[in-house]
């Protein structure tokens, strides 16, 4: 990266204060404001970070990058300041709650020459990365990923499906791009569980299950294939591969046993903070004027799923979002 870039983060709560964070240990980045609508947060946060709290208005004005991570409802209206600013935008997933919004978004932001980046902060894990790699040489038949954690202490206004749920459906479909040609789900505890079987066109199977109501934090991807069985934890940053192995009957002591050993491959993974690594790319998309890794498409097309899963589990009544099969293309 080349020059110094001024950035701003919208909304500074549990998401937004690590992005002022982060960007403050960038040495591509210089920080130069904070803002919130709750005064005393962006007040505590901007002191923080030794960085002056102001309006979102003026920020975008002021800074050539802004991260948004306001509540869902509020995604649209800072993003408008920003191309109205022409400043580049991260906007923290989900994109927005209307999709149709979305695209108009994405419109706009296209025709000011703007970058709109979508955080989908797991392709920045080293993990996703290896798995990229991986899944080049194997035959997928499935995958099953579960994102499921205890209740939070903080207002959470999106379904587990639209909270966590998202992050995998935005997973699969980057790492295993395809069409979906059904969708299977069911939904418990008010939103706050649910699981999700999607058909794709490709033949694969995806299994995902959200939770906020599991006393145990776990992120966690596993795919069958052909030839191997990949295990893959978003936490520790670890991955193992299960190579096949060729069963045989042994013989020890006057007597047969079967043994079937396992051929188990642990790849090196570069370990790091995914949010840095986001924000990092986020920045070099805006200084180059360069396609960001996950874009606006990719953003709506993990909404409409996500509101298809919701609607379909929970009966939310709304089908502004819904996914079809012709959506999506291979």
């Amino acid at each position: 990266m080349g020059e110094t870039l001024d950035v701003g983060v919208v909304g500074v709560g549990a998401m937004g204060r690590h992005h002022a964070r982060v960007y403050n240990e960038l040495s591509g980045a210089t920080l130069i404001g904070v803002a919130d609508a709750n005064a005393d947060r962006a007040k505590q946060i901007a002191d923080e970070n030794g960085v002056r709290a102001c309006d979102s208005a003026e920020l975008c004005k002021q800074a050539d990058a802004v991260s948004i991570a306001v509540p869902t409802r509020y995604h649209a209206e800072v993003a408008r300041q920003c191309i109205d600013a022409g400043t580049g935008m991260l906007i923290e997933k989900p994109l927005v709650v209307k999709t149709a919004t979305g695209r108009d978004l994405i419109d706009a932001a296209d025709a000011e020459d703007v970058t709109l980046q979508v955080g989908h902060i797991e392709r920045f894990n080293p993990v996703t990365e290896v798995l990229d790699e991986i899944l080049t040489d194997i035959d997928v038949i499935s995958v099953s990923a579960k994102r499921l954690g205890p209740s939070v202490d903080r207002t959470v206004e999106d379904s587990a499906v639209t909270d966590l749920m998202i992050h995998d459906i935005d997973l699969i479909c980057h790492l295993l791009p395809s069409a979906v040609s059904d969708i299977q789900v069911s939904g418990a505890a008010q939103g706050r569980y649910a699981t999700a079987t999607l058909e794709f066109a490709s033949g694969v199977i995806g299994s995902l299950t959200a939770s906020r109501v599991t006393e145990k934090k776990i992120r966690q991807f596993k795919i069958t294939a052909d030839s191997c069985y990949v295990t893959a934890d978003f936490i520790d940053q670890s991955l193992e591969v299960h190579r096949q192995s060729v069963p045989e009957y042994v013989a020890t002591d006057n007597e047969v046993r079967y043994r079937h050993e396992s051929i188990v491959e642990k790849p090196a993974v570069r370990t790091g903070e995914p949010l840095k690594r986001e924000l990092e790319s986020f920045l070099d998309a805006v200084q180059t004027n360069s396609q960001p890794r996950v874009t606006g498409e990719d953003g709506i097309q993990a909404v409409e799923l996500a509101q298809t899963i919701d609607r379909k589990a929970f009966d939310t009544g709304s089908s502004e979002g819904e996914f079809t099969t012709n959506a999506q293309t291979d």
